[in-house]
């Protein structure tokens, strides 16, 4: 794939807030940084600023909650009105247990409390929902930026403790890049690798953005290759029929 790669956070961008142009902020950010596209160049975005530049914060105070959100409130100890928020965006719910609601998003991913989130808001009493359609989120922005975009989110994992950077959109790559035939360093043809690229590359900036208070929301990546065509990121969801845990 690449023998050298440099990640680095666009410096000094402003708190974003909805109705902003994420674009024009992200433009001005590579400038600062004297960052100009380049062939194999990613930037990774923080679903964060992508959903609040698209008006995606609900004030809690407008939400009423339906009787399965009393009930899952009451069973979770979670807000009424946060879960209520959780249930509209979700198809299922996966799990629960006190504090945590495991759910099938409506975008298929599998993740704890529908990805709403009421840090780093800078406005007390609101959730922040998932862009409506992040691939479509990532498809704009690099059609005004001119290289390839992934919006970013941290999951928790199964079988694993610790959340990690994963793709919710994309746009410009390949979000799976399917190694089948190819072979290995002995010849052997590879039978079944399927790499979810666009996941290590949301994984990898997650190190340079954070998870506090760092204010590094965009992180362009250097040195990547790729001749795939472009897939977007809901090409990362397995589909039930190849889900063996449903």
């Amino acid at each position: 794939m690449t023998d050298t790669l440099s990640l680095t956070a666009l410096p000094d961008l402003p708190m974003v807030r909805a109705g902003d142009d994420l674009a024009a902020l992200l433009q001005a950010g590579l400038d600062h940084a004297g960052l100009r596209p380049a062939p194999g160049d990613v930037l990774a975005v923080a679903q964060k600023v992508v959903s609040k530049a698209e008006g995606r914060s609900v004030p809690l105070a407008s939400v009423t909650p339906s009787a399965a959100a009393l009930r899952l409130a009451a069973e979770t100890g979670k807000d009424p009105r946060l879960v209520e928020l959780i249930l509209s965006e979700s198809v299922r719910v996966v799990r629960s247990r006190p504090n945590l609601i495991i759910v099938e998003h409506r975008l298929g991913c599998v993740m704890a409390n529908a990805g709403i989130d009421q840090s780093n808001l800078g406005q007390e009493g609101h959730a922040l929902l998932l862009p409506a359609d992040p691939d479509a989120s990532a498809a704009r922005l690099a059609a005004r930026l001119g290289l390839a975009v992934v919006v970013t989110d941290s999951f928790g994992r199964a079988w694993r403790r610790g959340t990690v950077g994963v793709a919710i959109g994309a746009a410009g790559l390949p979000a799976l890049l399917d190694l089948r035939g190819q072979p290995d360093l002995f010849g052997r043809s590879l039978q079944v690798s399927i790499t979810g690229f666009a996941d290590e590359i949301a994984a990898a900036a997650g190190l340079v953005m954070g998870q506090g208070a760092e204010g590094r929301p965009a992180v362009l990546l250097r040195g990547l290759a790729w001749t795939a065509p472009p897939l977007p990121a809901a090409e990362l969801i397995r589909s039930e029929a190849e889900d063996l845990f449903r």
